[in-house]
């Protein structure tokens, strides 16, 4: 395909050579990556001067080797530790993390709730399908109580992770769910986040046709984005509704957004203070 047959924001946004991501067809990945390429031109940011950081799993390939700018694909687990190192050695730069369910809520956990605490000055993006998908289908911490996986053939005996509330209750300054079929939320959410002072957080539930779906009967990508439609609900509905009523459903909207000091501008200050 040559550089004139591609999308304008991939012709721009995307290095030579690279101009397809590394996903299974049907994946919601592609999508992510769209909205988040949108979110950047609507806001005219300095490519240049931004960071993305990824760790393993699916979600990893979105910005690697995709995006023309400085990507960092670190260890499993570990993407919210490596961009906390870029971003208190350079706060001039927009870091961004992407991860996934399993890399940033399993062997990330720590890491992702105490960036939230910290309030440290990034945009996670984490993509959740529910499974680990890239490596077999195994259960992950938001694989849905009762389901069977590759790991739980008579179904999941663990409790799935609320990541918002979680993520919420660390501190974060902007907490946000969207799913892959909100894609103008997603990218209104994703503008927001990127200007946002404070450790940023967005979730997005991803549609996983080849894993996820091969264990709850659709494989249709099409169905399952319908799915994850079906399913949604509103914040200002869910907050009157029983957890019973609740059962099964996705809340979507925005959960936080309040004012807190990032850190890198509170060690400017104390910087400032003790050389004063």
């Amino acid at each position: 395909m040559s550089e004139t047959q591609l999308h304008p924001l991939i012709a721009k946004y995307a290095r030579k050579g690279a101009q397809r991501q590394p996903h299974c067809a049907g994946c919601g990945n592609g999508i992510i990556a769209q909205c988040m390429l949108r979110a950047i031109e609507e806001l005219d940011l300095d490519f240049g001067k931004m960071v993305f950081v990824s760790g393993i799993g699916c979600s990893s390939w979105i910005p690697s080797p995709f995006f023309n700018t400085d990507v960092l694909h670190t260890i499993h687990g570990r993407p919210l530790a490596f961009a906390t190192g870029v971003k208190l050695s350079n706060p001039d730069l927009r870091v961004v993390v992407f991860t996934g369910d399993g890399d940033g809520a399993a062997i990330g956990g720590n890491h992702l709730i105490h960036a939230a605490r910290k309030n440290i000055e990034i945009l996670a993006i984490l993509i959740n399908n529910r499974i680990y998908g890239m490596t077999g289908g195994q259960v992950a911490p938001t694989t849905p109580h009762g389901m069977k996986t590759r790991t739980t053939p008579y179904g999941n005996l663990e409790y799935p992770f609320d990541l918002c509330k979680l993520v919420e209750a660390a501190g974060a300054s902007y907490v946000v769910r969207w799913t892959t079929f909100h894609v103008k939320q997603l990218v209104s959410s994703m503008k927001r986040g990127l200007l946002k002072e404070g450790f940023s957080f967005i979730e997005v539930m991803s549609q996983c046709p080849v894993q996820y779906g091969r264990f709850i009967g659709i494989r249709d990508p099409a169905k399952m984005l319908l799915m994850l439609r079906d399913s949604s609900l509103p914040i200002s509905k869910a907050k009157s509704m029983s957890e019973e009523e609740l059962e099964g459903r996705i809340v979507v909207g925005e959960f936080v957004d309040r004012e807190r000091v990032g850190l890198t501008k509170a060690y400017k200050k104390l910087l400032n203070e003790v050389q004063a």
